[in-house]
């Protein structure tokens, strides 16, 4: 029997086959537990098939983006907004044209 409790953002390993997984969501209302292999495949088990695993937590491996067609690039900048340095572009001058709904919902 597993005692391990599911968190949300952590990895584990199930022993038996080795395969690495994230728990993604975690569902009291409907006592299911949402996961995400490592290809990038999402999975569901309830709390009695967990409870059934044998696991351990694990790591989150080095390349756990892969599946997400993430580059080296792509990882450094992932947290930073990018803002440009000239707003005085084409893009700048162009307004929305008016949509009118009829008397009661004029929109701009």
């Amino acid at each position: 029997m597993n005692k391990i409790l599911p968190e949300v953002s952590v990895w584990y390993q199930e022993l038996a086959s080795g395969a690495l997984f994230e728990v993604v969501a975690v569902d009291e209302d409907s006592s299911t537990i949402e996961i995400q292999m490592l290809d990038g495949e999402l999975g569901e088990y309830d709390f009695s098939t967990w409870r059934h695993f044998t696991i351990g937590q694990a790591e989150a491996p080095e390349d756990w983006r892969t599946p997400y067609e993430l580059n080296s690039e792509d990882r450094v900048y992932s947290d930073q907004v990018f803002i440009p340095e000239n707003f005085s572009g084409a893009l700048l001058h162009i307004e929305p044209d008016p949509i009118d709904l009829g008397d009661d919902f004029p929109i701009l």
